[in-house]
């Protein structure tokens, strides 16, 4: 069985204009992923020159930073089982024309450089972007939601 993992999502700033917040989250919660972290900001260049150090250079850069920094986010820890591979397909294919129906940006986007939501691609940028983001003390990962005791619970396999 796979383990439990956390990954950073990030409402970005059409999301948020847009009031598609609750629909959003409401994805993730009706998976059976736990929220252990959010907080509604605004992206200030600094911190998005960390989040997106790897496209320094690239001829996109300055949409993207000018992008993220025009409006608030929604900054998310989301825990759950396979929570990297799980929550990028709920999330769907960075170019909306090409994520599968029934997807985050399938169903709300409409263009690859406003499309919505952001999700780490594997588990070493969750924890390096949700570090960018959230300090240690603003998770609440001490409590456990129904499916979380469901698909964890090994003592029910003992026989």
């Amino acid at each position: 069985m796979k383990a439990e993992e956390r990954t950073f999502v990030a409402i970005k700033p059409d999301g948020v204009k847009r009031g598609l917040i609750g629909r959003i989250i409401k994805r993730f919660e009706d998976k059976g992923f736990k929220i252990v972290g959010m907080k509604l900001l605004q992206v200030t260049p600094e911190l998005a020159a960390k989040h997106y150090e790897e496209h320094i250079g690239k001829p996109f850069y300055n949409r993207l930073m000018y992008y993220i920094t025009s409006g608030p986010i929604v900054a998310m820890v989301v825990e759950g089982y396979a929570a990297v591979e799980s929550v990028r397909h709920i999330v769907g294919a960075t170019d909306p024309c090409n994520a599968d129906v029934g997807s985050i940006r399938a169903d709300y986007a409409q263009v690859m450089e406003y499309n919505v939501i952001h999700a780490s691609d594997s588990v070493a940028s969750a924890n390096r972007e949700i570090d960018i983001y959230f300090k240690p003390e603003e998770i609440y990962d001490n409590w456990q939601s129904t499916l979380e005791k469901l698909v964890y619970d090994e003592e029910r396999y003992k026989g």
